[in-house]
C-alpha cells in the first residue's frame, strides 16, 4: 500500500468520524474505514494495530445498530 493510498484511508476516517453526528451513515462508513485499517495493519505485520482497529470497527458497527432503532 502507497503512502498516498494510506493517507486518503486516514483522511476518510477523520471525516466520517467528524461527520458521525450529522447521519448514522457516517457511523457505518467509520467502521468501514476501521476494517480497512485493520486489514491493511495485519497484511503489513501489525497485528496490534490491526487488532485494535479491528475493535473500533465493531465498537462503530455496534453504535451504528443502536442509532437506527427507534427510541
Amino acid at each position: 500500500m502507497s503512502r498516498l493510498t494510506l493517507f486518503g484511508l486516514f483522511a476518510a476516517m477523520l471525516m466520517c468520524y467528524a461527520f458521525e453526528n450529522r447521519s448514522r451513515w457516517f457511523i457505518l462508513a467509520f467502521s468501514l474505514a476501521c476494517m480497512l485499517g485493520s486489514v491493511y495493519g495485519f497484511l503489513q505485520g501489525a497485528w496490534p494495530f490491526g487488532l485494535v482497529e479491528a475493535i473500533w470497527s465493531l465498537v462503530a458497527v455496534r453504535r451504528w445498530w443502536v442509532a437506527g432503532k427507534p427510541r
